[in-house]
């Protein structure tokens, strides 16, 4: 029974370094060095979207959240250029948009998950672009709101 148990042995082995041999070279995917978000036909305002764009570039994602609920909330007024009536505090000109501010929130989120799959460190706004989108038409032939929002992260070490 001894020699039969090693011839066993002897195969098993063969099949486990004929496995091993079988695999196929991994392949090592390069690490990116930014986070991306594209979001298509956000139904907010491209005039205020652009603002936002503005506020939050260059600034750490966390510090953008924390600053885009207190607008939500009408605790921080968002600069915006135009005839807009001043406010209180250190900034000109600026409002509350609310609707916006909520769904950047949503995409900053998303943005900082990214970010943190692809192994970047503190994650710095370096582009945040607002478009304009379609523009279906609603009830009554009214035009509705649409826009186009691209964000992007890179890491704070790597600014270039």
């Amino acid at each position: 029974m001894t020699e039969e148990n090693k011839k066993t042995e002897k195969q098993g082995e063969k099949k486990a370094e004929a496995k091993t041999s079988d695999k196929k070279p991994v392949h090592i995917k390069p690490k990116k060095t930014e986070a991306v978000v594209n979001a298509k036909d956000v139904p907010i305002s491209t005039k205020h979207s652009a603002a936002i764009s503005n506020f939050i570039k260059g600034r750490k994602i966390q510090d953008a959240i924390i600053d885009l609920e207190q607008v939500a909330r009408l605790r921080k007024a968002l600069p915006m250029k135009g005839e807009i009536p001043h406010r209180k505090g250190k900034i000109m000109s600026g409002r509350f948009p609310k609707k916006a501010a909520g769904e950047f929130i949503i995409l900053l989120k998303s943005l900082s998950a990214n970010a943190n799959y692809h192994g970047i460190e503190d994650p710095i706004i370096t582009g945040a672009v607002a478009n304009i989108g379609a523009r279906p038409f609603g009830r009554y032939g009214v035009r509705r709101k649409r826009t186009h929002v691209t964000l992007i992260a890179k890491s704070a070490g790597g600014k270039s």
